[in-house]
């Protein structure tokens, strides 16, 4: 699996109604992966108002304009995100800083 990869549309996956879909290798062992989700979205709470609740391995999460789910899997996460009619303006640039921020707390996997 490619460390990072951005994902089209595709029902099958729940993925129609995203306007970013990115799944990213990692490293982690799954007690590291959701420590470092946990304090993401304590940083996301904090920063912009967003709450965020678990169901298993996923964390779901909405605020104002914005809405989505962090998946996380054994060597892989996959973060969704639907944006609201306002911010969809903004997607590319709202993409570019989700993409730092998981660099900063999902080190890409080295793994082939």
């Amino acid at each position: 699996m490619a460390p990072r990869q951005a994902h089209g549309p595709d029902p099958a996956r729940g993925a129609a109604l995203s306007d970013i879909d990115l799944t990213r290798a990692h490293a982690l062992s799954a007690a590291e992966a959701r420590a470092k989700a946990e304090r993401l979205m304590e940083r996301l709470e904090r920063e912009f108002g967003l709450q965020g609740t678990w169901a298993g391995d996923t964390l779901r999460f909405q605020g104002s304009g914005v809405q989505g789910r962090l998946a996380l899997e054994p060597g892989a996460l996959r973060l969704q995100v639907t944006l609201g009619f306002l911010l969809k303006a903004m997607r590319g640039r709202i993409e570019q800083a989700i993409d730092r921020e998981l660099d900063a707390h999902f080190p890409p996997s080295h793994r082939a």
